[in-house]
């Protein structure tokens, strides 16, 4: 499982945040019991300094040095318990300053030797709830509330199955591919007219996978082409970095592909995130309007060919949702 560089950079900013909340806090605490009990502070200072010396003593290795950091033990634990007990006589419970770590598997450093910690994975999965959230900018997407009665259940010729019947097939599908999602998963090319579903089941694909802890990456295929444009022309280092997220991450779902200024750049970047994506096992979705022949004829035979046979094809059928919908307000 490959995390997204972009959202664990942000979740370790959060967690650093957090730590220093936290430290704060401390102070804030310790200022509050200094002020009731300046006994405490002048404990507190006679412990730092007992400190001090066990590690003067263990410098100079001279004389008893067991029996000299023996003694300063046995008279920091005595320092100890008055100093729990002039908090209580500040007012507060005798644990209020030791708040100790937020996490106590990794000390608040986000990894338990090289692997993130289940606090640092918290942070990154809500990281990644946002970005999800801002790139789909919807609401209710989910396979729960699909709704197969938009489309026909009437048979488009004799002896065919009905656009509801077919795409029903097509839901159980993207259902599958979303529960099951991993390294032997296919990669997915959903195509037909405007209004179908295509964004939505993509949408839902997109939460459940993510939710499974997966790096994803939505965007529309204009802002995708934009990004590798600033990348390229501008040497903008955050589209740069952008970019590499979109080569890289473990699916990437590519809507509306077909609706920008299709140029020769375009072309060309559409054939390095087919190719790339391929060659290096990652996943990809592509929406669109077009069909495989129209890729070729729009974009280049060598992307309509990496497509039709590395891409398992999804036709949508039925009328434009939106349109029945409006019907039907």
């Amino acid at each position: 499982m490959t995390l997204d560089g972009k959202l664990l950079a942000r979740a370790k900013a959060a967690l650093s945040a957090k730590k220093q909340s936290w430290e704060e806090e401390l102070v804030r605490r310790t200022e509050n019991v200094y002020r009731r009990n300046p006994k405490v502070r002048t404990i507190d200072n006679d412990i730092r300094t007992s400190m001090l010396d066990v590690i003067g003593i263990m410098l100079q290795k001279s004389g008893d040095v067991e029996s000299s950091v023996s003694k300063i033990g046995d008279d920091n634990l005595y320092l100890q318990n008055e100093r729990r007990k002039e908090i209580v006589a500040a007012g507060y419970s005798e644990d209020y300053l030791d708040m100790g770590f937020m996490c106590s598997k990794c000390e608040d450093t986000g990894f338990v030797g090289n692997t993130p910690c289940s606090c640092l994975m918290e942070l990154y999965k809500a990281e990644q709830a946002k970005e999800l959230s801002n790139m789909l900018s919807i609401g209710n997407e989910t396979f729960e509330n699909f709704r197969l009665d938009y489309y026909s259940d009437i048979p488009t010729s004799s002896g065919a199955l009905s656009p509801r019947a077919l795409m029903k097939i097509v839901y159980g599908n993207c259902v599958r591919y979303a529960e099951t999602f991993g390294k032997a998963s296919k990669n997915m090319f959903f195509t037909g007219a405007p209004g179908l579903g295509k964004t939505y089941l993509s949408a839902c694909i997109a939460k459940v996978v993510f939710e499974k802890g997966h790096s994803v990456v939505y965007s529309t295929a204009s802002q995708v082409f934009s990004t590798f444009e600033k990348a390229h022309f501008d040497r903008d280092e955050e589209a740069k970095e952008e970019k590499e997220r979109l080569l890289g991450c473990e699916l990437l779902i590519l809507d509306d592909l077909g609706t920008e200024m299709t140029t020769s750049f375009t072309v060309s970047a559409l054939y390095e995130i087919v190719n790339t994506r391929l060659t290096t096992g990652k996943k990809t979705i592509i929406s669109t309007n077009l069909s495989v022949s129209d890729i070729s004829a729009r974009y280049s035979a060598q992307i309509s060919s990496r497509i039709g046979g590395e891409y398992l094809t999804m036709q949508f059928y039925g009328e434009d949702i939106r349109i029945l919908k409006n019907k039907n307000i």
